[in-house]
């Protein structure tokens, strides 16, 4: 039941095959931290930004139930930090990041299944 939000400069569209991104990076995190449920991916290009130096960048937050290890989140940003890699390799400058946490306690879904 993750929550996978990828924000990212607008100037890599084009460069970036994001539905690519997105089409790896969803079934690797639903696997990586056993999910069931209703899992969602969004990609929101930003075309107003600060990040000190103007390089194009990419940041990953997956939002997960409570419950998984540290070690389980912390290979999973691993792992993502490497698909990040594979699908940002060519562009000159990008910077990347990657965060998993824990879904707030107050977190609601509806409908539940």
């Amino acid at each position: 039941m993750p929550h996978i939000v990828i924000d990212y400069t607008d100037g890599l569209d084009g460069t970036v095959d994001v539905p690519a991104l997105v089409a790896e990076l969803h079934p690797l995190v639903v696997d990586r931290v056993a999910s069931v449920g209703v899992g969602k991916t969004f990609a929101r290009p930003s075309a107003t930004y600060v990040d000190g130096v103007a390089a194009p960048f990419v940041h990953v937050s997956v939002e997960v139930l409570p419950g998984r290890p540290a070690a389980v989140k912390a290979a999973l940003s691993e792992d993502v930090l490497a698909l990040l890699e594979k699908h940002l390799s060519p562009v000159t400058g990008v910077t990347y990041s990657v965060e998993v946490r824990d879904l707030d306690p107050s977190y609601r879904l509806y409908p539940t299944h």
